[in-house]
């Protein structure tokens, strides 16, 4: 026996490809083996058990049945399984010799089985996302009806509104902005006229209109005959006047343009080099106030010590000490018109924290004579009319008043200011005038029919000062917020907004000859002074150690009067 006698031959089994398709390889596997006993081809590939099963049928129903799991694989939807079914089964071969294959291919999931179990899966989360989804949008719709609802500030109105929707009027630790947002919240869930429908929505329509009635009725006070009077001789006076400043800007408009520019710059070099001529301690107390008279030799001054002096100007030496107010003196005024050698004749007025307002006379200490009727309300200014008859004081009783000299009576008690009025000042031509009050408005009034022709609204503070320009047309107003706003009476707005302090203004004065610049002075210590049409700062003066109070411009343009929270007056003048 040779050694190749010795040798046997073992059948190896085949490869078997492990992985996630084991059960198919080795189904694969075993129908390629019973081909391979019948002799018919193997298939390419098997998904059903049943085909090595099958008995006595012959290798046609086995390949029938391999081909017909192979076919599985490719169907993806079940028209194509139907199809496929159909195919297996429609051939002619007994039902018998089908069965197996048949069951294994009912056995297998489709792929639309298996994909409809995928979309129902992701439509339960698609679901939950959608309500997400619309939950968010109804929650931003309903933030912006809360954003769009009135709701009155007020927050003694807002905790009645929360009471009347059965709500607490208050959480712990919520403010009132909290408050309000809390009450936008509920009316925008519950509706705007959720409040309404707690109270009766018709006696609520009724009360608006019977306020909006109230609000929109025009109301006057009856007049004495002396209004009537007064204002008849304020037109007399007023409109030719009025003509007079209109035929002075038609001479100045003829003026070439290159003999204005050469004033300009002139008088600007004059304001660049102004310089302090004389500081003076007024008295023991702040002074208040300042006021040159019509011929610029004196000065009137006025201190919180109740004590208004009379100075000469430019040596500032004391002429008369004025005594008579129990309280410190906010505002005072010269007559114009009125000389210093004129006596028992009404030359001066100032008035007091304690609503007294006295007239004086040149050389005498005493006042002449005394108007009632503000107290105890304050009286912070006081200006005579440019004709002299006419004397207008600005009170904190929220209105301002006219006196007639003349008459010795009060013509016109004018309100139309929610708060205290701080300030006034009458245009050149004596028939308009301007207030300023605290609650941050300016009024212009015609004196000649008594009606409000401008509301001054835009700053954000109190008005503390106001000057009509020579032109008869431009008003500036200095407020708490810091800002000098021109305003322009034909435009009926505003046409310039200087930011000109780091402080409150406290008052402003144009310069009375031709308006060609305008000086501020503010609580931050400074005085600034402002060119005309550009409004850019020509010259600013330092040298009071505290608050400016009031600032005033002598006739002849060539002083200029500073007070101070510092007790002194200064006074400032271009170095020669």
């Amino acid at each position: 026996m040779s050694d190749d006698e010795d040798i046997q031959y073992i059948k190896r089994q085949r490869t078997l490809h492990y992985g996630s398709l084991e059960e198919t390889e080795r189904k694969r596997q075993n129908a390629a083996a019973a081909s391979a006993t019948t002799g018919a081809p193997a298939p390419a590939s098997s998904s059903g058990s049943g085909a090595g099963r099958e008995g006595g049928g012959g290798g046609a129903t086995t390949a029938a049945a391999g081909n017909t799991g192979g076919q599985l694989e490719d169907i993806d939807s079940d028209e194509d399984y139907e199809e496929a079914s159909k195919k297996a089964t429609g051939s002619g071969k007994p039902a018998g010799k089908t069965a197996g294959s048949a069951k294994a291919a009912a056995a297998l999931p489709t792929a639309a089985t298996l994909a409809n179990k995928i979309d129902d899966d992701y439509f339960d989360l698609e679901a939950e996302m959608e309500r997400d989804k619309v939950a968010l949008l109804e929650e931003f719709e309903r933030k912006k009806r809360a954003r769009q609802i009135n709701v009155s500030t007020d927050d003694a109105e807002i905790k009645n509104n929360l009471r009347q929707l059965n709500e607490p009027i208050c959480f712990f630790g919520e403010g009132p902005a909290e408050r309000r947002r809390r009450l936008k919240e509920l009316l925008a869930n519950l509706g705007e006229n959720a409040i309404n429908r707690g109270r009766g929505a018709e006696d609520v329509e009724e009360r608006k209109v019977q306020s909006r009635d109230q609000e929109q009725a025009t109301w006057y006070h009856e007049g004495p005959d002396t209004l009537r009077i007064a204002r008849l001789w304020l037109a007399d006076y007023s409109l030719p006047r009025a003509k007079d400043r209109l035929e002075r800007a038609r001479q100045a408009l003829e003026v070439p343009s290159a003999a204005r520019a050469g004033r300009m710059v002139e008088m600007q070099k004059k304001l660049q080099s102004l310089a302090p001529l004389c500081s003076q301690v007024g008295d023991t107390r702040p002074v208040s106030s300042a006021a040159f008279s019509a011929d610029s030799s004196l000065l009137l001054t006025a201190s919180w010590s109740g004590l208004c002096k009379l100075w000469s100007v430019p040596d500032c030496e004391l002429k008369q000490t004025l005594r008579g107010h129990a309280s410190y003196v906010g505002g005072v005024a010269l007559r114009p018109g009125v000389h210093a050698d004129e006596e028992n004749v009404v030359a001066m007025a100032s008035g007091g924290h304690d609503g007294a307002v006295k007239l004086w006379g040149f050389n005498n200490e005493e006042s002449i004579a005394d108007i009632t009727g503000h107290m105890p309300h304050r009286v912070s200014k006081v200006a005579f009319h440019p004709s002299g008859r006419f004397l207008a004081t600005a009170c904190y009783d929220s209105s301002w008043r006219l006196w007639d000299l003349e008459q010795k009576t009060e013509v016109l008690h004018q309100e139309g200011h929610a708060k205290p009025v701080h300030c006034l000042s009458y245009q050149s031509d004596g028939s308009v005038l301007c207030t300023g009050g605290l609650d941050a408005f300016g009024r212009v009034w015609d004196l000649r029919t008594g009606r409000c022709i401008m509301f001054l609204e835009g700053h954000l503070g109190a008005v503390f000062g106001v000057d009509f320009s020579p032109n008869g047309f431009h008003i500036a107003t200095g407020s708490q917020d810091n800002t000098c706003k021109i305003w322009d009476l034909r435009r009926r707005q505003p046409v310039y907004t200087i930011p000109a302090h780091t402080n409150l203004i406290s008052d402003v004065k144009y310069q009375q000859e031709c308006g060609s610049f305008l000086v501020t002075c503010s609580y931050d210590s400074t005085t600034k002074i402002w060119s005309n049409k550009t409004w850019q700062p020509l010259k600013t003066l330092q040298g009071h150690d505290n608050k400016v109070i009031s600032v005033d411009i002598s006739p002849n343009a060539q002083y200029i009067a500073t007070t101070s929270f510092d007790r002194t007056f200064k006074l400032w003048s271009p170095d020669s």
